[in-house]
């Protein structure tokens, strides 16, 4: 079935190509901003904990799976999991595997396009004398927002067909002549920035350029362990999410980059070594650049207003100018191009998935299946632009980028750990292996992590008003209810919380495009096996 013999031409290209899958925006917004929101170094415990008993072992998983499925011809998820038992359902739950990559990359590709355009605002020193609610004022005027019920964010809409342009021409390029060539050059460049960033960061004093704490100050608030949130299901809960997050994991995207290996190639090592790069990126450059420089200028009681977006784009161009004219203008654009970097090795990671399904199954050309995932993005994206403040943006990202990881991920662990087998599966995942990976991960595998995901996945369904799961258990046996939060998946489901009539609207058409999406995915996974049935007979 397979309709490429496509190869990585370098184990380095790899690696570097699967981390920039795994670095993206999160690693510089989200996680700082999950971070202070679950008090710092009390987050530090329970993430760390995460990545060993579940991120690590689900990058075996994800890696085994695609290494299996590309010997049987297989480069995306739904033929992945179709070969590792016998119910022809299974290929089924693999539609997450291009569902997520498609929709993602949809409204992931229009973020992408803002760190662009504010890379170009910053070397043309758009911002220079700015107040900070000028820019951010500039902000909220370049999304479009406040024009009508539409938005139609012109600026925008030209930075973004840019920057889906240079998706699709890395796309077009291949496996080892796009995707890998833009990892070996786009990757260094992004540690260098980082690192960049990070010394100018931690070089801030006490009343230099007008700062108001050390900028060390945002290191201990972040690396200080607080051992009482061992026993805060919150934290918990938001440490697993942003593991799921930041790794990639439960999308497909992963598998199908271990599909263009060899049999006996080593998956063990390569990725442990992804991971660990990506974890680099997040928690040594993420967390040294965004809270220091918060810290510095604004203190720490300004963090508990903090946001990804907000900081970046609203607060950070305006910090930047205290740097001075040619600083200032250095530091905006190797923060913004920065991101950029991250952003586009993640979306060309969504792309492959989506190509590889219409290659195998469907036998489209290279370029056939460039332009059909661009067309298929372009009319995804536009909902999440010109709907922005409606909150179809927010529904993507809510139930394409948060709900589907979780779901795929249980679905994978399940099916490959159980069904497949663990015997099976650790041979698979040791075979041609360059570490001896420690036995007890072979029961870790089995119980721990599919069981650390369920409780995630329960938990965010059901998760308390505020998270305080100790006042809703109280509540609940006192006869009041359970209270549920307005951001857990119930409580998004049913709007609670939500009055405004239009969004509640837009919302639910969402909902209806989003599932009539995985409809038709489905009908097209139904066809390429019923082609392939045939083609088997004939």
């Amino acid at each position: 079935m397979s309709g490429t013999n496509e190869r990585w031409a370098s184990r380095l290209g790899l690696i570097l190509a699967v981390a920039g899958n795994a670095v993206g925006l999160g690693n510089f917004l989200r996680f700082p901003a999950q971070a202070i929101q679950n008090g710092g170094g009390a987050f530090i415990i329970p993430y760390l904990v995460s990545l060993v008993v579940m991120g690590i072992p689900l990058l075996w998983v994800e890696w085994a799976i695609g290494r299996h499925g590309g010997q049987k011809g297989y480069h995306s998820t739904p033929g992945m999991l179709d070969v590792l038992g016998r119910s022809s359902l299974l290929k089924y739950f693999g539609i997450f595997g291009i569902f997520t990559n498609l929709v993602v990359a949809a409204y992931y590709c229009y973020i992408e396009s803002w760190t662009l355009a504010y890379t170009f605002f910053s070397i043309t020193d758009v911002f220079n004398g700015m107040s900070q609610g000028e820019v951010v004022q500039f902000f909220k005027d370049y999304l479009g927002s406040g024009e009508g019920f539409f938005n139609i964010p012109y600026t925008a809409l030209i930075f973004f067909a840019i920057t889906l342009g240079l998706n699709l021409w890395i796309l077009s390029r291949g496996i080892s002549g796009g995707i890998e060539k833009a990892g070996k050059i786009l990757m260094p460049l992004l540690i260098i920035f980082g690192v960049f960033l990070a010394i100018r960061a931690l070089t801030l004093d006490r009343g230099e350029y007008g700062t108001v704490e050390n900028a060390v100050a945002g290191l201990n608030f972040l690396w200080t362990p607080h051992f009482d949130s061992l026993a805060n299901p919150k934290v918990w809960l938001a440490a697993a999410g942003q593991v799921f997050f930041t790794l990639s994991v439960g999308m497909g995207s992963i598998h199908c980059y271990a599909a263009y290996l060899r049999k006996n190639d080593d998956i063990a090592l390569n990725a442990a070594s992804a991971g660990f790069m990506n974890e680099f990126v997040e928690v040594v450059l993420g967390g040294s650049v965004v809270i220091p420089i918060a810290v510095a200028y604004l203190g720490l009681a300004s963090l508990s207003t903090f946001s990804g977006f907000g900081m970046s784009f609203m607060t950070l161009p305006m910090l930047f100018e205290n740097w001075g004219p040619l600083l200032s203008a250095v530091g905006g654009f190797t923060w913004f191009g920065l991101l950029f970097f991250a952003g586009i090795t993640s979306s060309i990671a969504m792309g492959q998935p989506v190509m590889a399904f219409l290659q195998d199954s469907f036998k489209f050309t290279r370029f056939k299946s460039t332009m059909a995932f661009g067309i298929a993005v372009l009319v995804l994206a536009l909902p999440t632009i010109i709907l922005y403040d409606h909150g179809a943006f927010d529904e993507y990202d809510f139930w394409a980028g948060t709900f589907s990881l979780v779901v795929f991920a249980l679905a994978e662990s399940i099916i490959f750990l159980w069904i497949f087998g663990i015997d099976n599966a650790w041979e698979e995942i040791n075979r041609g292996a360059d570490i001896k990976i420690p036995i007890i991960f072979k029961y870790v595998l089995k119980y721990v992590t599919p069981t650390f995901i369920m409780i995630v996945f329960v938990g965010s369904m059901i998760q308390p008003e505020g998270g305080n799961w100790a006042l809703a258990f109280e509540g609940l046996f006192n006869g009041q209810g359970w209270n549920l939060d307005a951001g857990s998946v119930l409580g998004t489901l049913f709007h609670i919380g939500v009055t405004d009539s239009d969004k509640i609207l837009v919302t639910n058409l969402t909902r209806l495009l989003l599932v009539s999406v995985y409809v038709i995915l489905g009908v097209l996974v139904a066809i390429a096996w019923k082609v392939n049935l045939k083609e088997k007979r004939v």
